[in-house]
């Protein structure tokens, strides 16, 4: 049980200095935490439980979306303010480190494999937020109907 309530914290904390970071209002900071924190854990419980960390980022990244998207209706504010902040625990600078570090090392071998994960983990985050998107867009339509 801490375990989660660690994480859910740093992931808040994270997300929210990510949003003073780029300038987000400042009434919006706790909203941007929440979504990263909502994004972080729906991530780290499928990649605890055996999920690859490709489809865990994805479904992450498409939570992230999800609440950005309900929370720029509720407080009426562009969604970028709220999936920029929310995607930063997703993304896999460690990983994208390692394969740096590796190539500086002239260790190709060892680099190609982490460049590789790293690239399909930013795709997989991509296409989350995309599909998010696309979903929250075709409900739209279908309510205004």
């Amino acid at each position: 049980m801490n375990y989660i309530i660690e994480q859910l914290s740093l992931s808040f904390i994270a997300s929210a200095g990510f949003g003073i970071i780029f300038n987000a209002p400042r009434h919006s900071l706790i909203q941007c935490g929440f979504v990263g924190m909502i994004g972080w854990i729906s991530y780290i419980v499928l990649a605890d439980s055996g999920v690859d960390t490709v489809q865990a980022s994805f479904v992450g990244a498409f939570f992230v979306a999800l609440i950005g998207h309900v929370m720029a209706k509720r407080y009426k504010m562009p969604i970028i303010i709220f999936s920029v902040a929310g995607i930063i625990p997703l993304v896999p600078g460690g990983l994208s480190y390692d394969a740096m570090r590796h190539v500086a090392g002239n260790d190709y071998m060892a680099a190609i494999p982490l460049a590789t994960k790293a690239f399909m983990i930013s795709g997989a985050i991509a296409m989350g937020l995309v599909f998010a998107e696309v979903m929250v867009q075709l409900v739209l339509k279908g309510v205004k109907r």
